[in-house]
């Protein structure tokens, strides 16, 4: 396994495993087979409803807990310093440790400098190893950066293929702060598996498209967190490590990038009031006690 060292002086591995996406009834299997592959690093949150069964896997699994970099995300309905710090607790709970590696705040709206001045203190207090952002855009990247008393270690965001975030990671690089990318095949949108030049140069190295997308990102120096069910692409998705893609290779994927997302803009009014109505319906349901869905 490669790893990055962040800005702090902690090492995160560049290719973890992601469970969004990944039901409860699923989780705790998935991520035994992930530990299993070799997989060392996780990446859950808390809106995906799934973190119990993450951490009954890691205790399951026999790994010891220094060995395994585990992250998770502050969803928005906990934002402000002291809900923010409060779901933190609540999370590692769940997870079953008490000290986290990575701590993202998972969206840039409603009171993000309250949340992460919680992340802040948690930090300080050695609950966290590191904290970061996730979602967050060029602008509010470097705001975070310029305005906090503790600079944002990771940002994650989408990244692929055609969505390649050349602008974030020129800024990123400059103040320091990892990119890890969610989606890092884009979940095969816009027909990323089966692009003539991912597979012309997959056939020359002998591997799959899969992992020629993900071995482009880390030789970007982008942390990538893949999600899959099935142990086959779990063992896929780990094996980049044996092959470097050449210089021209680099530059013929470059070329396809469009820069434009694959899903949603944070920056599209109307998808923030999408999210503004999630955090809503999410609060009616606690209220009312019913059962919590994925998001």
């Amino acid at each position: 396994m490669d790893y990055v060292t962040l800005n702090n002086g902690v090492k995160m591995p560049v290719l973890g495993y992601g469970v969004y996406q990944v039901t409860r009834e699923e989780c705790e299997r998935c991520v035994l087979d992930a530990l299993k592959v070799g997989y060392r690093s996780l990446d859950t949150a808390q809106s995906y409803f799934n973190e119990e069964q993450v951490g009954s896997a890691i205790q399951k699994s026999g790994v010891p807990r220094e060995e395994i970099f585990l992250t998770t995300k502050v969803w928005v309905e906990h934002y402000g310093y002291e809900q923010a710090k409060a779901s933190v607790l609540e999370s590692m709970r769940k997870l079953r440790t008490e000290y986290l590696d990575l701590v993202l705040l998972h969206q840039p709206f409603s009171d993000t400098y309250g949340a992460y001045r919680a992340l802040e203190d948690l930090y300080d207090e050695g609950r966290l190893r590191a904290i970061g952002i996730s979602n967050f855009y060029v602008d509010r990247m470097v705001d975070f950066a310029a305005f906090n008393r503790v600079k944002p270690m990771v940002n994650q965001v989408e990244i692929h293929i055609f969505n390649q975030q050349k602008t974030a990671k020129e800024w990123a690089d400059k103040y320091g702060i990892q990119l890890e990318a969610w989606a890092p095949f884009g979940e095969g949108r816009k027909g990323a598996f089966d692009h003539p030049v991912i597979a012309e140069i997959a056939a020359q190295y002998q591997k799959t498209p899969a992992q020629v997308m993900l071995r482009w990102q880390i030789q970007r120096g982008i942390v990538v967190i893949p999600k899959t069910t099935h142990i086959e692409r779990m063992e896929e998705n780990f094996n980049v490590f044996d092959f470097t893609l050449s210089d021209g290779d680099m530059a013929a994927i470059a070329a396809l990038d469009t820069a434009e997302s694959s899903f949603f803009s944070h920056q599209d009014p109307h998808m923030v009031e999408w999210f503004v109505k999630m955090v809503e319906e999410r609060k009616r349901q606690h209220d009312s006690g019913k059962e919590e869905k994925n998001w």
